[in-house]
């Protein structure tokens, strides 16, 4: 029998809505809190009553304590990587997150690609540098240009994938100096650039035991036909018709399954979801193109939309050592989530302007819009961020679940609003549905 938890979800974006919701539709939970939330979390939706959710202020650790929480689960990898496990552990409380030393996989590419070369999972060939003069001299080892990336944690806009050498060693002095992104830059790795199709993987590791979720596709570019500049993600669709049942097998095999086993070899074993950015190559290889430390978003918005099972119990398990394989498994339903930008994003995002239509867009069946960079003012709902609302739907097919959504971003409007067309285009291209 389930038990019934009170759950502390830490974080602001569209990733922390999904998960508050997905929490609150499992049997075992009765509340969600989510600190510091957005405008979205601050109300559970009527189709979820009498269940709680609300956003608090204050520190983690004081509200797990002073709200007597069963479990917090951290949303974002920044907190991960400056600790916040480790802390709240060590004062008893239950975490779902990697602890500091665990969350190096993200919080430094520099240590992710060797970790990958030691445990020998495939990775693009890659060089480390942290002057300029080694910058220009291995930029020129590269044949192509090479992908240029900030060691250190950059919210998502680290990585410059440069079209001429040139390019890249301009990308690299300006990451080097501290003027793209601070202490962040002060390391570069270049990498071979690998072309191919990219695809999203998460697994829910308690350490030991692991298990791969549906894969998601993601669209960076802001613009239609991946065309524009880099973003957090403009979209998501899952499951991915890319990741057939032997790729996910080769990428349980060859990806996740040394990952875990060389985080327990370098004593640090890894609890949460790992999030594996891979390349399929046009030859149906796949490489390693990153590891995250937490769930990803825009993808998470679509992955909890095809899952089957109890949500609470599974991150509570893993938290604890005690994961069951099959505690979470695809309901066989599709989702497309559609991500609306503030005017000026990602550059210089616009905010403060009145948002229209949230109730009639979640009046469509089978929708939900997930509040990321949103806050209130006079009780109307205003944009708030770069990445401003996450429309997400599902459906029994794919081609149900993008025409549901894009019904639902009609019905939205905001000044300066933009949006892909085009989300899952590639999948339909496929003929996949």
């Amino acid at each position: 029998m389930s038990r019934r938890r009170k759950i502390l979800v830490v974080g602001s974006g569209g990733r922390e809505h999904a998960l508050a919701l997905g929490l609150l539709e499992s049997e075992s939970v009765t509340e969600v809190i989510v600190t510091p939330g957005n405008a979205g979390t601050r109300a559970a939706p009527a189709r979820l009553a009498p269940k709680i959710l609300r956003s608090l202020g204050g520190t983690p650790l004081d509200i797990a304590r002073n709200e007597a929480v069963d479990l917090v689960v951290i949303g974002p990898e920044a907190p991960l990587c400056q600790g916040l496990t480790d802390e709240l552990t060590d004062r008893g409380v239950t975490v779902f997150g990697p602890t500091r030393a665990a969350a190096r996989l993200e919080g430094s590419k520099a240590f992710m690609k060797d970790f990958a070369v030691r445990h020998g999972i495939r990775t693009a060939r890659h060089e480390v540098v942290r002057e300029l003069a080694q910058a220009e001299a291995a930029v020129g080892r590269f044949a192509d240009p090479p992908v240029v990336k900030a060691d250190g944690l950059c919210a998502g806009k680290g990585v410059v994938v440069a079209d001429t050498h040139a390019e890249a060693v301009a990308a690299a002095r300006g990451m080097l100096s501290g003027e793209s992104f601070g202490e962040a830059g002060k390391t570069v790795v270049l990498e071979e650039r690998v072309r191919g199709a990219e695809l999203s993987l998460h697994a829910l590791s308690d350490g030991e035991r692991f298990v791969v979720l549906p894969a998601a596709q993601d669209h960076k570019r802001l613009r239609d036909g991946d065309q524009g500049p880099n973003t957090g993600g403009m979209g998501t669709y899952a499951p991915a018709p890319l990741a057939g049942p032997e790729l996910l097998a080769r990428a349980e095999r060859d990806v996740f399954a040394p990952a875990v086993r060389g985080m327990i070899a370098e004593g640090h074993p890894f609890r949460g979801v790992l999030f594996a950015g891979l390349m399929v190559t046009a030859a149906g290889e796949l490489v390693l193109l990153e590891f995250n430390v937490r769930f990803g978003d825009p993808e998470t918005q679509v992955l909890l939309a095809t899952l089957a099972g109890d949500l609470g119990d599974a991150l509570d398990a893993a938290a604890r050592g005690a994961l069951d394989p099959g505690a979470l498994v695809p309901s066989g339903e599709h989702a497309l989530c559609v991500v609306l930008a503030a005017g000026g994003y990602p550059e210089k995002p616009r905010t403060g302007a009145p948002i229209r239509g949230l109730d009639d867009a979640e009046r469509i069946e089978g929708v939900s819009v997930l509040h990321a960079g949103t806050a209130l003012a006079e009780e109307r709902v205003v944009t708030a961020g770069g990445r401003v609302l996450g429309v997400r739907a599902r459906a029994a097919t794919l081609e149900t679940a993008r025409e549901r959504a894009y019904a639902a971003v009609a019905a939205i409007d905001f000044e300066g609003m933009q949006y892909r067309r085009d989300i899952a285009a590639r999948a339909f291209d496929k003929g996949a549905s």
